[in-house]
């Protein structure tokens, strides 16, 4: 595992880190929330291939909901702070030692990690009723425990009109058992594309 530090989420040399890897935002692609292969899986392999090939990465769409919710993620990160009495640590990106996975936490302490979100309002009342981790993040967060060696993770919603919700979530080891053998083969298939392609350009 390797903390990188010097990077900003969401700049350019953050996302050419992240390039060409299977990381934790798009491990859904791989795993559903009750641990079977994603249909997905082949289409993501040949987008992080593409990637590779390509030097960078696909346009990416941000929506005005996902801009606010980036606005919002200082005021939110104050307030986990205060509520656990936990300073996170911000980093960029954690890059597994193979260099083919990683993950961007929104934090990380010692014993744990955190996934922060700033929905819009409806969907943050949808996590307030359910009182669990959205079944959508469900591969996010599992991931980041597994990427970032970690035994928690807290996932965090917060809305500043609304009452905040916050869930501290175990390791889950049959579940990353099987996201570890899934990333592995989106791997393997996204080497074997790189391989094809190359030999198509001989």
């Amino acid at each position: 595992m390797q903390i990188i530090n010097d990077l900003e989420q969401g700049s350019e040399e953050w996302l050419k880190v992240r390039m060409g890897k299977a990381t934790a935002s798009g491990f859904s692609n791989l795993i559903t929330s009750t641990g079977k292969r994603s249909t997905s899986l082949p289409k993501y392999a040949m987008t992080l291939a593409a990637e590779t090939l390509m030097g960078k990465p696909e346009e990416s769409f941000k929506s005005g909901w996902m801009e606010r919710g980036n606005e919002l993620e200082p005021l939110a990160r104050a307030w986990y702070e205060f509520q656990t009495d936990i300073i996170i640590e911000e980093v960029g990106f954690i890059a597994s030692d193979c260099g083919h996975y990683g993950c961007s936490p929104d934090g990380l302490s010692p014993g744990s990690g955190l996934e922060l979100k700033c929905p819009k309002a409806e969907t943050h009342i949808g996590y307030l009723i359910d009182q669990k981790v959205p079944t959508t993040y469900k591969a996010q967060v599992q991931g980041c425990i597994w990427v970032a060696e970690r035994d928690q993770w807290d996932f965090a919603s917060f809305h500043p009109s609304l009452p905040p919700f916050l869930l501290t979530v175990g390791r889950d080891d049959a579940y990353i058992a099987q996201l570890a053998d899934l990333v592995r083969e989106v791997t393997e298939l996204k080497l074997d594309i790189l391989e094809k392609i190359q030999k198509l350009g001989a």
